[in-house]
């Protein structure tokens, strides 16, 4: 027992500890809510593994499910689900923050401490400010994207049915969730102007990251926007560009995906499809029926991901930049890495290379565990993994199949890609003491 004790007393909760801890915990409440009988149409109980994955998936913002949304739940259930989309998009924290300045309470030193944890902020200045402008945007934007698929969907589905349609995939788009109640997801409507628009319209907002709305609003112009904020224009833009042109090249004669189509709906889902792996699982074709070397491409997209302190998840652009920057810098042999006329400080070079490594490690892992214990191909393993990690929610039909091993470690991958793989790092790392010395430099051969 003393051995327990000392082990606990010395396990502090400091910010990211309590943050892994509060996305854990909510998990686990969804997961007893979707246990229940009332939570599925049919009245029986989907089981605990299986509510726990549905859970994970909506908290995480991923999107990877092993029942039929729209089909399989019921309306207490749909409901459920996207309320754990709502807060795990916005996160735990924010929401307890707003909770707390509704009811007159301060927020204390050590709460901001977690809040700059959860949306990946440098300073603590205007922490309270940027929470509220969050949730006040996240309304907003919310909305706007409602009301506006609300004129496909009503037409199509009735008044009430329609409302209900039109706020879930609003939320779910913008959280960058995927999840759907269609029960094909975006594929009925593939060619639908203002469907495929609004919903990657809501996809594109809420993977820029917060603090890039609120500097875009003050300072407007591009140059004098901050160094962060045009990295993320930027790099967003590049992928989104590269994505729809490589996804129409190669899959323009595939029969099974845009073969099919015409050449405005060849365009709208291209372009469609090289925004949902910035973390969000819609899709608009067949991603089981996608040529090998899209699915390949695809996973390198969703590796990257959306921004930093957004809904979405994988590496983030930023980091994939700084490591291109660096690249880049290392090759023409200079001393300094720079972006738009601006150092990049050598402490982001280093997070950004153990954010990429770490990453890549647990990716690599679990697929190599998972080829073990699942019927599938590497390939299709791969994007599995990628996708629960980044959050995507993609899957080539991998997801209703797995074993119950196999939800277990999506279900993991999921939680430490919505946590941060660097941030989930220092809940167990022991944080090292600087001392007053340094060793002495050796040399090592590399490349």
């Amino acid at each position: 027992m003393g051995f327990i004790k000392r082990k606990l007393e010395r396990f502090k909760l400091n910010p990211p500890r309590v943050l892994a801890l509060g996305f854990g915990s909510l998990i686990l409440i969804g997961a007893i809510l979707l246990n229940l009988p009332v939570a599925t149409k049919n009245g029986e109980s989907i089981g605990f593994i299986n509510a726990l994955f549905t859970s994970a998936s909506a908290v995480c913002v991923t999107g990877l499910v092993v029942v039929n949304t729209g089909e399989f739940w019921s309306l207490f259930g749909q409901v459920v689900i996207i309320l754990l989309i709502q807060m795990g998009g916005l996160g735990f924290m924010t929401m307890a923050t707003i909770g707390a300045l509704a009811i007159g309470k301060k927020i204390t030193l050590k709460e901001r401490l977690i809040i700059k944890e959860q949306l990946n902020q440098e300073t603590m200045s205007g922490l309270v400010k940027l929470t509220k402008y969050a949730v006040l945007s996240t309304f907003a934007i919310e909305g706007i994207g409602a009301i506006l698929l609300s004129t496909r969907f009503i037409p199509i589905y009735g008044l009430v049915r329609g409302i209900w349609f039109s706020i879930f995939h609003s939320v779910s788009a913008f959280c960058n969730a995927g999840f759907d109640i269609t029960g094909n997801s975006i594929v009925p409507f593939v060619g639908d102007f203002v469907i495929n628009m609004t919903i990657s319209g809501l996809i594109i907002l809420g993977g820029l990251g917060f603090s890039v709305y609120i500097d875009i609003s003050r300072n407007k112009c591009f140059k004098r926007l901050h160094l962060h904020s045009k990295l993320v224009l930027t790099i967003t833009g590049i992928l989104l560009t590269v994505g729809m042109i490589v996804f129409l090249l190669t899959e323009f004669n595939n029969p099974y995906t845009l073969g099919e189509l015409n050449t405005g709906e060849k365009l709208i889902s291209s372009f469609f499809q090289s925004v949902v792996p910035r973390t969000a699982g819609f899709n608009s074709v067949n991603i089981g029926a996608l040529y090998d070397t899209t699915v390949f491409f695809i996973i390198i997209l969703m590796f990257i991901g959306g921004s930093p302190g957004s809904t979405a998840g994988g590496i983030k652009t930023t980091t994939f930049g700084t490591l291109i920057l660096t690249t880049i810098g290392v090759i023409k042999g200079n001393k300094d890495i720079v972006a738009y006329r601006k150092r990049i400080a050598e402490e982001v070079i280093n997070r950004s290379l153990a954010i990429a490594t770490v990453g890549m490690i647990l990716i690599l892992s679990v697929s190599f565990v998972l080829t073990v214990t699942e019927p599938a191909n590497f390939l299709d393993v791969l994007f599995e993994t990628t996708s629960a990690f980044a959050t995507v929610g993609l899957t080539r039909g991998l997801t209703p199949n797995l074993t119950d091993f196999g939800k277990v470690m999506i279900i993991l991958t999921m939680y430490i890609g919505r946590v941060g793989p660097l941030t989930m790092a220092y809940v167990f790392a022991r944080r090292s003491k600087a001392g007053n010395f340094r060793y002495s430099e050796g040399n090592i051969m590399v490349g």
